[in-house]
């Protein structure tokens, strides 16, 4: 039973990423522009995640400082931190709403990127990081899901990039200016994985842009 269990686990993951790449493909080409707009201009790129997204935080920013898959020279990025274990972390009723806006208004300037992540979309203190961030005049990409609300009917249909409807109130709050990766699933596991791999691809991109090209690789 648990092989069999397991099983499905892979084969939803698997299936998610194979229909979400030509959704998300956009946007995620859109947000590593931003990125390495940022960083090349003498920025920062100010990581956060609602609850256990605050890991890919961490590993964003540990990519940047130190090195994803090839040696470069270090790029300023810095994880807000917060407590990670709040159940509540990734909805409305944070249990500390000004927990990243206020380290946002303190460290953000103008030019600068607020990566973003929440599974629901809905999480308040992300939220009001996003809007301090736009108080600071800085880009926002944002990583969101559907993983709390009405069923979302699947990829078919679903646009994932500026303007998007879905992302819950982080999505709707975002501007022109700003990049939106909204995973279209529910199931807040299923969309940690996309989140992670879409951490990866802008992690490559950025190295493939300054670096280049590296020969047996995609």
């Amino acid at each position: 039973m648990f092989e069999q269990r397991i099983q499905q686990h892979f084969i939803d993951g698997a299936d998610l990423k194979y229909q979400a790449g030509p959704v998300l493909s956009k946007p995620l080409s859109q947000a590593m522009q931003a990125v390495l707009v940022c960083v090349t201009s003498g920025g920062k790129i100010l990581a956060c995640g609602a609850g256990i997204s605050g890991v890919l935080a961490q590993q964003f920013a540990a990519h940047f400082i130190g090195r994803f898959e090839r040696e470069r020279p270090e790029l300023a990025a810095l994880a807000l931190t917060a407590d990670m274990t709040d159940p509540r972390a990734d909805g409305a009723d944070a249990l500390e709403r000004d927990v990243f806006a206020r380290q946002v208004r303190a460290l953000g300037q103008a030019g600068d990127v607020l990566l973003c992540f929440s599974p629901s979309g809905q999480s308040a203190a992300v939220l009001a990081a996003v809007q301090a961030a736009h108080e600071r005049e800085m880009t926002v990409v944002a990583l969101t899901g559907n993983a709390i609300g009405p069923r979302a009917g699947g990829v078919e249909g679903f646009q994932g990039g500026k303007g998007s409807s879905s992302g819950g109130s982080i999505g709707r709050s975002l501007r022109e200016t700003d990049v939106h990766v909204c995973v279209p699933s529910e199931r807040a596991a299923r969309i940690h994985e996309v989140h992670l791999l879409a951490l990866h691809c802008l992690c490559d991109g950025v190295d493939a842009q300054l670096l280049g090209e590296q020969e047996g690789f995609i």
